[in-house]
């Protein structure tokens, strides 16, 4: 099974230098776990997974305890929080190529780039587990068919 039959191609992106507020916004409000960051010529720069902008973020960030700190860490770049060194995948890649790349790196996710490195979707664990899961259930709604 090639990465581009089970790559999510509806790609977020923000630019290096959008605020966290941004980044935080669009966690919200499209339920993702991971936003590609890209340069300044659209290439993959690096990532942000919820989980890193949550480590930095203030529990009373949005409420009525917010601090000016508080509120100056929100005006902080993605670049100054994102995981550089991004590990990549190409889409004609395969299914098992991608569980070796998310194992052996400790990742979470794969952005797709294109042979020119343009990203052109992601691939994260869920979408990996969720491939083992229907094969699963084949496996087990034949297997109950049978007796």
């Amino acid at each position: 099974m090639k990465i581009e039959d089970l790559m999510s191609k509806n790609l977020l992106m923000l630019s290096m230098d959008s605020p966290l507020s941004k980044v935080k916004t669009l966690f919200e409000n499209n339920k993702i776990h991971h936003v590609i960051i890209t340069d300044d010529d659209g290439l993959v720069a690096g990532v942000m997974t919820d989980r890193d902008l949550y480590k930095h973020l203030s529990p009373t960030v949005g409420t009525s305890h917010e601090t000016y700190r508080d509120t100056a860490l929100m005006h902080k770049k993605a670049h100054q929080v994102m995981t550089r060194n991004i590990v990549t995948i190409k889409s004609y890649q395969t299914l098992n190529e991608a569980v070796l790349l998310l194992y052996d790196n400790h990742i979470s996710c794969l952005p797709v780039v294109n042979k020119e490195d343009m990203p052109v979707g992601i691939i994260t664990w869920r979408d990996l587990l969720k491939v083992l899961a229907l094969k699963y259930r084949k496996t087990l709604e034949t297997n109950f068919r049978i007796k």
